[in-house]
């Protein structure tokens, strides 16, 4: 485990995003590292080759983001993504978690967790920079349109939580959305970013912005991610086979 980066003093520019690099292969995560620190907004703070590590790292460096892997030896991603989040201390730490895409189920286990999103380890090197400016300015809209493809696929396959709340808790949940907030949810889980929900709803984007806020709240919902999940679970939105 590498030590913490101290904290940048930042003059009159705006503080980077804070990322840490959780992966327990050291090549990748000094591949990652080379790509995080030749940007001017980003750096790497810390290092972490399992989960523990990675939530003692978070605590220790402050960090906005974490790069997650999935499989870990010890403690994996999967619960140390749960951790961060049940943390209210590290309620601003956001995950995106690392995967090859080959299991579905993770995929949809690592949103439940309360990742933000998720990227393939083979993802160019432009997205993965991307991704972590959208994680890290709290949008949490990881390529929605593809998370939904997979929770679609996944549940259409049979899957279902094992975790998650049952139908009785979703629909008391369900209930307390007013109309304009199920048809957010609806577009939501449809992939589309605030802009297009609010042409289609004829509404201002900040309006959308507001129900989307108001849905997580009420949901139990950690961003939008999480979101697009519910909306699969509960039976609000349905896969559709194509």
């Amino acid at each position: 485990m590498t030590q913490p980066t101290p904290a940048s003093t930042s003059d009159a520019r705006e503080a980077p995003i804070r990322v840490l690099l959780a992966d327990d292969q050291a090549l990748l995560r000094s591949a990652f590292r080379v790509l995080v620190d030749s940007e001017p907004d980003m750096e790497v703070v810390g290092e972490a080759a399992d989960g523990a590590q990675a939530v003692e790292l978070a605590r220790a460096t402050g960090a906005d983001v974490v790069l997650m892997d999935i499989r870990m030896p010890g403690t994996d991603g999967l619960a140390a993504t749960r951790m961060i989040s049940a943390d209210p201390e590290l309620a601003a730490v956001r995950v995106v978690m690392l995967t090859t895409f080959e299991v579905d189920e993770y995929v949809v286990q690592s949103l439940r967790a309360g990742a933000s999103g998720f990227l393939g380890k083979g993802a160019e090197p432009d997205e993965l920079l991307n991704a972590i400016r959208i994680a890290a300015a709290g949008e949490a809209l990881l390529s929605p349109a593809a998370t939904k493809g997979l929770i679609a696929t996944f549940l259409a396959q049979g899957g279902s939580s094992q975790e998650g709340p049952d139908s009785a808790e979703y629909a008391e949940r369900l209930a307390a959305l007013t109309g304009r907030e199920r048809e957010v949810l609806v577009q939501v889980a449809g992939g589309h970013p605030n802009d297009r929900i609010a042409e289609r709803l004829e509404v201002s984007p900040l309006t959308v912005k507001t129900h989307v806020n108001r849905a997580m709240a009420k949901l139990g919902a950690r961003d939008r991610a999480q979101l697009v999940v519910i909306a699969y679970e509960s039976g609000l939105v349905r896969p559709r086979a194509d």
